[in-house]
């Protein structure tokens, strides 16, 4: 796989990332399957809902009919996807990104903004910055990643995707237009088919082109707050601020679940699993919350939700089943549909750095922190966590769906599963 152009800027950089997993639910289907490598992969069903770099160059895009796909590229292998690695591994990138500033803005579950102003005295320059990143992305993920550098977070987006596949492109200070204005409009974010097409057919091709007309020019075919708002973006005119923190507010993780589930020990199973990821994540962090939201879907789609607040908080496993099967039955208390969708996070996240201890006078709760069932619990959580920290994630599982086939509803949950 070819590696993209690098273009680097001397002195004051621009200090705006955009990083973006290339082609992530195939690259990831790649990397736990090395034979995969190198050849055209479909993740999904009836529909293509990823395509690697080796099926785009034939024409597949996704979301396309996967019997249309096979006709333009017959040699390629459908596989169905491993959901839970996706966001294992996707937290893994945003980690080595929040390593890099905390100032980070992460926009679904494959790219994030990242803002080093603030590093750069300690990290480098932001070219540095973001050769450090992929590097990690590369070493400790195993994925390609693309990096966009600019003065703004429209421009970081449209470089990240002109160093894709597994490249850096920085935009230098004073060349934002120069970069910009060549390019073609459906280059432009928000420009999508329909767009474009009507941008084409006022002779507008590239971002040159739409920068050259008057502004409101195009208010009667576009709209006036479309026409204004890519009138801006094309002379690079955005003055949104990478929103940082927002990865920091909660813990959460669901599972979809096809047709449904009502079996109450299948569910049963399904929070534990839950549970399982919400405490490892967090304590990875050395974080712990007090509120847990349990979220449960029925068909419709309607949705059911339910918290509760303990008095200390916990990243413990099986205090967070433990309450989060409370929080099931109670969501799903008198319903006859299935469950579609459970989801659950943890909020009110505070650091592990205290723990108040309660006197040993009885076994205690595994819902009050600091009782001695507390302590024995968290014990465990802390062996399961070194064993697979050491031997791999999958080598220790808690809990898991039933196998009820793939749906397109799994990956639309992926950009859900953390605040």
């Amino acid at each position: 796989m070819s590696q993209a152009p690098c273009i680097l800027a001397d002195m004051g950089e621009p200090t705006i990332l955009h990083a973006d997993l290339d082609a992530f639910f195939a690259s990831v289907e790649q990397l736990l399957d090395p034979s995969l490598k190198g050849k055209p992969v479909l993740v999904g069903g009836g529909i293509v809902l990823a395509a690697s770099y080796e099926a785009r160059a034939y024409g597949v895009r996704s979301p396309m009919p996967t019997r249309d796909a096979k006709r333009l590229c017959p040699d390629a292998i459908v596989v169905h996807g491993h959901f839970e690695r996706y966001l294992d591994l996707s937290a893994h990138v945003m980690e080595v990104l929040e390593d890099a500033s905390p100032v980070i803005e992460q926009i679904s579950i494959d790219e994030a903004f990242v803002d080093v102003r603030g590093t750069t005295h300690l990290l480098g320059s932001p070219s540095a910055i973001a050769r450090q990143i992929r590097s990690r992305v590369a070493g400790e993920v195993g994925l390609p990643i693309s990096v966009g550098v600019a003065s703004t977070k429209f421009l970081a987006k449209i470089a990240s995707a002109r160093a894709k596949p597994n490249g850096l492109v920085v935009v230098a200070r004073g060349t934002e237009l120069d970069f910009l204005h060549p390019l073609p409009v459906e280059a432009m974010w928000g420009v999508g088919r329909v767009t474009a097409a009507r941008l084409h057919r006022f002779g507008i091709f590239t971002i040159g082109d739409l920068a050259a007309l008057p502004r409101g020019a195009l208010s009667s075919s576009l709209g006036p707050w479309a026409s204004g708002s890519l009138h801006a973006l094309a002379w690079n005119r955005d003055p949104r601020m990478v929103r940082g923190g927002r990865r920091a507010g909660s813990v959460g993780s669901q599972q979809a679940l096809g047709r449904g589930l009502t079996d109450p020990e299948e569910l049963s199973v399904v929070v534990l699993g839950l549970a399982d990821r919400i405490g490892r994540r967090a304590r990875k962090k050395d974080r712990s919350g007090s509120t847990l939201t349990m979220r449960v879907r029925f068909p419709g789609p309607r949705v059911v939700s339910r918290s509760h607040t303990l008095p200390s908080p916990t990243s413990s496993t099986a205090a967070l089943a433990e309450l989060g099967g409370v929080l099931l039955r109670r969501a799903i208390d008198g319903e006859e549909e299935p469950v579609t969708l459970v989801g659950m996070s943890l909020s009110n996240l505070t650091t592990d750095e205290f723990l108040q201890l309660e006197l040993d006078v009885d076994p205690g709760d595994v819902l009050r922190a600091g009782s001695s069932m507390d302590l024995k619990r968290r014990a465990i959580d802390a062996s399961v966590d070194g064993i697979r920290e050491r031997f791999g994630r999958d080598l220790l599982k808690l809990g898991s769906a039933p196998d009820r086939g793939v749906t397109p509803e799994e990956f639309r949950r992926l950009a859900e599963h953390s605040d």
